[in-house]
């Protein structure tokens, strides 16, 4: 155990996700989340159009 604890005092690094990797998910899952609510209202939108050609 007393070597572990060693181990892991030279190494504090436990690959915890840092803030930036949390925005940039955040801010891509927005963007899809728009795009695609964006497609949805312009089909929506030009459905009947559409189903005529």
């Amino acid at each position: 155990m007393q070597e572990r604890l060693e181990e892991a005092a030279r190494h504090p690094d436990r690959g915890d996700i840092s803030i930036t990797t949390v925005i940039i998910w955040l801010a891509a899952v927005a963007g899809a989340v728009t795009i695609a609510g964006t497609i949805a209202v312009v089909i929506g939108k030009y459905n009947g159009k559409l189903t005529g050609l």
